[in-house]
């Protein structure tokens, strides 16, 4: 999807361990350079170790990805071929990282990706307010038991640990032989609140197709539904000329496609794939190519 070859520059938005960076400086090479963006500082040093081999060709930034264009010029990295986004934790993130991702984990509510955000995953377990928990749970997470596990929440604190969440959240919510850890959801939401992970998502969306050469590719990997919907929602919007309301006798909107999806509809990961690495089982893919401010 992101059809890179040699030479080309491209940005790889959230870094993570560099898995997907190693594989797009790899096809790029000899000469080809990466721009890799990640808000986690402690992320940053994994991948800048995995890509040390690759010396300047990679240029790695501890930013916010909703930075993107800014971050583009101040590195004169030009002109961008392909932007990829995959918006999902990485496995050290959830499984030893020490800030609460996860629910198994014993340690301190953090859930912040960057140190430098206000808010705490403990902030809002232990101060915010029976209302206001189950509105996060419930929007965020798009939790139908919000109301049951905020009350919980407000009976059992103070919380100090993941794994006391969890707890707290499924003595509130038994299993009864589902799937998925009654407390996934409600992590999720967490998670999302505190990092403020939809409204940078729509940013980054934006800037990533104004920073893209005509022709340029962008290519998003959500893990769970609301980052899909609003991906969907964006390139759906994105590759119309006309987004005036349906029925409206005359365009009065004077907006222009910008891409043309090369996703009709999204893309799952096949048995295989799911076979070899179980996380995947959730991620949808979606793409896109920039048509170009003269379009």
């Amino acid at each position: 999807m992101l059809a890179v070859g040699p030479g080309s520059r491209c940005v790889d938005a959230t870094l993570g361990d560099g898995g997907h960076a190693a594989a797009i400086l790899e096809a790029t090479a000899p000469d080809g350079k990466l721009l890799g963006i990640d808000a986690d500082p402690q992320a940053l040093e994994r991948a800048r170790k995995r890509l040390s081999a690759f010396g300047d060709r990679a240029i790695l930034v501890n930013d916010n990805f909703a930075n993107m264009e800014a971050i583009v010029e101040r590195h004169s990295f030009r002109p961008v071929l392909a932007v990829l986004m995959d918006l999902g934790l990485s496995s050290w993130q959830l499984e030893s990282g020490g800030r609460g991702f996860s629910f198994r984990e014993d340690v301190g509510l953090d859930m912040r990706l960057s140190p430098s955000q206000p808010v705490t995953a403990s902030d809002v377990v232990n101060t915010y307010s029976q209302v206001e928990l189950q509105r996060i749970i419930s929007t965020y997470g798009e939790e139908h038991q919000a109301r049951r596990i905020a009350a919980a929440i407000v009976r059992q604190r103070p919380i100090g640990t993941a794994l006391q969440l969890a707890q707290a959240i499924e003595a509130a919510v038994p299993r009864r032989g589902q799937r998925i850890h009654p407390a996934t959801r409600t992590f999720q939401a967490i998670r999302v609140f505190v990092n403020r992970e939809l409204e940078t998502l729509e940013s980054a969306l934006e800037q990533a197709v104004r920073v893209l050469e005509q022709g340029g590719r962008l290519v998003v990997i959500a893990y769970h539904s609301l980052d899909d919907r609003l991906i969907k929602t964006f390139l759906r919007r994105e590759s119309r000329d006309c987004i005036c309301p349906t029925g409206q006798p005359t365009c009065t909107c004077e907006h222009r496609a910008s891409v043309r999806l090369l996703t009709k509809k999204v893309v799952k990961p096949s048995a295989a794939e799911v076979r070899e690495n179980p996380r995947v089982r959730s991620a949808r893919l979606r793409a896109c190519v920039a048509l170009g401010q003269a379009q």
